[in-house]
């Protein structure tokens, strides 16, 4: 089976992130068809997004996807330490770009949203989206709802990014 013809099968497969997920995470960031859609803009700030990003896979809110056994994706809840905020988390997202468009991201997505509601319950999650992200299209499929657009957010040396929040809530 080629990547072109990736399906949810029985090769693919949602598991907890694991530290040794790092690696995978760093090369899907570092890739100019991603790191396009995250604030970061050089080595030094990609390394450090991605160890603290690895480190909530010891909560165990964090999800790889995998094919064939390797990681293609991973969705990850920032939980907050803060009594008064545990009821909502911001996600990060990323899917390997050879995988993109191919259900990785949906299957991470729904998968992380029953984690965040029935084990964390969570009543509310955030995605933080840059620029003219597709994964905007996507949310809001899957019942995320924009909450507000700023523009000119995040600069880099091409211009600015605008930044747009969604949500979703799981209980009032």
């Amino acid at each position: 089976m080629s990547i072109q013809d990736i399906t949810l099968s029985d090769a693919f497969q949602i598991r907890y992130t694991e530290a040794s997920d790092e690696t995978f995470l760093r090369e899907w960031l570092f890739s100019k068809q991603t790191i396009q859609w995250f604030s970061v803009s050089d080595e030094a700030e990609v390394e450090e997004m991605a160890k603290i990003w690895i480190s909530y896979s010891r909560f165990k809110c964090s999800l790889t996807a995998t094919y064939q056994g390797i990681p293609c994706g991973i969705a990850t809840l920032f939980l907050m330490p803060y009594v008064k905020l545990i009821h909502q988390s911001m996600v990060y997202l990323v899917v390997d770009p050879k995988l993109q468009r191919k259900k990785v991201g949906t299957a991470l997505i729904r998968n992380l949203d029953h984690l965040a509601a029935n084990y964390f319950k969570l009543e509310r999650m955030h995605y933080e989206v840059f620029g003219p992200n597709p994964l905007i299209e996507l949310l809001q499929k899957l019942g995320y709802h924009k909450q507000f657009t700023q523009q000119r957010y995040v600069k880099d040396k091409e211009g600015y990014l605008s930044r747009t929040v969604l949500e979703k809530v799981f209980k009032a």
